[in-house]
């Protein structure tokens, strides 16, 4: 699971890929946030618990600036398994940026909304836990119209419309068409679609498939230009054939061996019944049976020893 979500940081960093995250999820793909005006921000936050310091940590968090001023701030949580506590862990990321902007040292300076997108990448269910802070917290009817609720902006990349999915630009389009194929046909069939950061959508790959062939193609496509995923599962598919090749040719040697050590006891133990009949302890018969052999099978050894 930390290796899943260590490779989808380190792809959904980039400025084109988190751009256009934002611009199909919540612009309907029209270009409203440009990558040019994305600055990174610090994923990671200080909090005062029960008298003790502790730190929380989004996956991923940026700045959107116009004119040097923030206009908002926006945050990417990743999710492969469903989370039941999910609006308690957005409410604190958001609520601590907003503390930090009502700092003294911040007072002059314009306030901006704090906007934390949770995406969702599983696949075999859907995403069946509260979305809301209402649906966490356990609140009396008589205080319920004083409590304040929040929502999570959860977003099911493989629930998504084709139609939707078909509007990323950027390489995030290859995981959502993944996950959207996967759960559709249990299968996946790739496009020619172009990779802009190879090294990282194939260690992700491989991080969410479980299939090490992907990061292993890796060093065969470096310093090759236009590479698609079609290629890629050429080469992995290829790279499955030798591997099973060689696995075969290590059976084969191993299953020689050992048929070879077989044959080495059988022929120690014919040697040895031989000389029990020679010595008119055992009668050929008997020699013969316990060889798990034919007598005439048994009287031909006799011959060549």
């Amino acid at each position: 699971m930390q290796d899943k979500d260590i490779t989808q940081k380190v792809l959904e960093k980039y400025n084109d890929v988190f751009a256009d995250i934002l611009n199909v999820l919540l612009f309907d793909g029209r270009n409203v946030v440009d990558e040019s005006t994305l600055t990174d921000a610090l994923p990671m936050s200080m909090l005062k618990i029960d008298g003790r310091v502790r730190s929380q940590e989004r996956d991923i968090a940026k700045y959107w600036r116009k004119s040097k001023i923030n206009v908002a701030l926006f945050g990417l949580e990743n999710q492969t398994v469903a989370n039941k506590l999910m609006p308690l862990r957005v409410f604190g990321y958001d609520g601590t940026e907003y503390v930090k902007q009502s700092r003294k040292e911040n007072s002059g300076k314009s306030k901006y909304p704090v906007i934390t997108l949770v995406l969702y990448l599983g696949y075999e269910k859907r995403w069946n836990y509260p979305k809301t802070l209402f649906e966490v917290l356990d609140i009396d009817e008589d205080i319920k119209p004083y409590v304040n609720d929040f929502k999570i902006n959860l977003f099911e990349i493989a629930y998504m419309d084709r139609e939707k999915i078909d509007l990323f630009k950027s390489d995030f389009r290859i995981l959502a068409d993944y996950l959207y194929q996967m759960r559709i046909n249990r299968d996946y069939i790739a496009d020619e679609t172009d990779i802009a950061h190879v090294e990282e959508l194939l260690t992700l790959m491989s991080a969410m498939t479980g299939d090490n062939r992907f990061e292993e193609t890796i060093n065969d496509l470096k310093g090759k230009e236009n590479i698609n995923m079609c290629e890629v599962l050429d080469r992995v598919e290829a790279r499955g054939i030798e591997k099973g090749i060689e696995k075969g040719i290590e059976k084969g040697i191993e299953q020689g061996r050992i048929e070879g050590r077989l044959e080495g006891r059988q022929e120690g133990t014919i040697n040895t019944l031989i000389s029990l009949v020679n010595d008119g302890i055992l009668s050929v018969y008997e020699a013969a049976s316990r060889a798990d052999v034919s007598v005439e099978d048994f009287e031909k050894y006799i011959k060549k020893n």
